[in-house]
């Protein structure tokens, strides 16, 4: 008999208790403590960041060096044990440590660790670029935004579409940076094709920088176009990326596969449809 306050396993959970415990509150959002594990993990995330980029403040590292290091430590052995308490309670381990998570996982952790080594004057600049890969840290939000899969559906389903809009761009704006060039030449900063084609892309997205402007009356008309032309392409890409999230709009479960750890399955999966495993 289990005794009280003890983890309970999933029903449908073949493992330790202790494991799939770890697993519910880890990998799953529907439970109490699995969504007070999530806040803790996000909180933590921000605030790591945080410390990386006023560590990066030469003015304020210089005064609260010890504090910073202090809570970069702190963050690395909590961000340490998460990491290896996912690899314990998965099925998988090895197939969670290649996925894509499992590699920011590790890349949160890693950085700090690997500085230990490198504790003299002439390897300081390589530990400054370890610890700048921590801001990566930022990226392990990404598993707990539930709406992240269907954006990621929607864009994968839209990416043949966008890749010929972009070569069709591309097309438009070699002929245009070839027209300008033909029309206001070197005097008037289109120095080459190539130079024209920059000029065109960036009038074309509305950025505007004005290093390079037509002088000519017909060049500031056909410039007039560009700019036109380029508000209605803007919209184009978004169009296509809304009607296929509009289609990849449907019930999706929060729950973790226990065994490969992967997420956002249908509401009404039985198994995984990435490894199979029983959910």
């Amino acid at each position: 008999m289990t005794a009280v306050g003890s983890p309970q396993p999933p029903p449908s959970c073949d493992r330790s208790p202790l494991r799939c415990w770890l697993h519910e509150v880890i990998f799953e959002a529907d439970t109490f403590a699995g969504k007070l594990f999530d806040v803790v993990l996000i909180v933590s995330i921000f605030a790591s960041v945080v410390v990386v980029m006023l560590d990066s403040v030469r003015s304020i590292s210089a005064s609260h060096a010890v504090l910073f290091y202090t809570l970069e430590w702190v963050f690395t052995l909590f961000f340490s044990i998460e990491y290896l308490l996912r690899l314990y309670c998965v099925g998988r381990p090895r197939k969670y440590a290649l996925s894509f998570f499992g590699v920011v996982d590790l890349l949160a952790t890693l950085p700090t660790w690997l500085s230990l080594f490198f504790p003299g004057a002439q390897y300081l600049l390589i530990i400054r670029i370890l610890r700048v890969v921590r801001v990566f840290r930022v990226f392990k939000l990404v598993t707990y935004v539930s709406e992240a899969e269907v954006l990621y559906r929607s864009l994968r389903a839209s990416s043949r579409k966008i890749m010929v809009f972009l070569f069709a761009i591309l097309t438009m704006v070699v002929v245009i940076g070839a027209v300008m060039y033909l029309i206001e030449g070197e005097t008037a900063g289109f120095t080459s094709i190539p130079r024209s084609i920059y000029w065109a892309i960036v009038t074309m997205t509305t950025v505007g920088y004005g290093d390079i402007s037509p002088r000519s009356n017909f060049g500031q008309l056909v410039a007039s176009v560009v700019m036109i032309m380029g508000y209605g392409i803007i919209a184009v890409p978004s169009g296509i990326v809304t009607v296929e999230m509009a289609r990849a709009m449907r019930s999706v479960s929060t729950q973790a596969c226990p065994e490969c750890a992967a997420e956002s399955h249908d509401s009404d999966a039985v198994h995984c449809k990435y490894c199979g495993a029983r959910l």
